[in-house]
């Protein structure tokens, strides 16, 4: 007979504020960044299609999970990374715009917190993120090469990041919450 096996915890994925970030790769990645961020509202609609609207709405409970994370649905998460969009068109836009530090971010999330995305359909969250990231990606298309390597100074990381960089990080985010969806979900799904 033979032994059960021993059960395996799912790792917690570390809390976004508390990530840190190696950008020491080429520019010469752009293009796979390109085509991991275009990728992203195609992975998002997968998750949700065809979960019940009643689970993608439903918030986690303190108890599962101790840390101090956003209490946000699957349909919230969703709706985060829409409402991120407009930072990031603005962060690209300060690279070629003569800034000297990218566009701060609201840490409080309170654009999220307001938009309350749990009222609206799935389906609308799903189109607008969508046409929102393709104008992010229309605008890459017609960037200089040089503002590729182009630095600037992210205000909460407080270090240099150059504009692959920064889609490096809005592709780690993407996969932060997708990640935080992919839990949410009924298992087995």
């Amino acid at each position: 007979m033979s032994q059960p096996s021993p059960s395996l915890e799912t790792p917690q994925a570390p809390l976004w504020f508390e990530r840190k970030f190696d950008f020491s790769f080429p520019v010469e990645l752009f293009p796979n960044l390109c085509i991991r961020l275009r990728g992203t509202p195609a992975r998002l609609e997968e998750f949700t299609h065809g979960v019940d609207p009643k689970i993608l709405t439903a918030r986690p409970s303190e108890a599962s999970d101790q840390r101090k994370v956003e209490k946000w649905s699957a349909q919230e998460h969703a709706g985060h990374l829409l409402d991120l969009e407009s930072l990031w068109i603005a962060r690209t836009v300060d690279f070629v715009g003569g800034s000297n530090t990218l566009t701060p971010a609201d840490l409080t999330n309170r654009k999220t917190h307001e938009a309350n995305h749990n009222s609206q359909p799935i389906a609308g969250i799903l189109k607008n993120f969508r046409l929102e990231r393709l104008t992010l990606l229309d605008r890459l298309k017609d960037l200089p090469g040089s503002a590729l390597s182009r630095t600037l100074l992210h205000p909460r990381l407080q270090q240099p990041m150059r504009l692959v960089d920064h889609l490096c990080f809005v592709a780690e985010h993407d996969d932060h919450h997708l990640a935080r969806i992919w839990q949410l979900r009924p298992q087995g799904c």
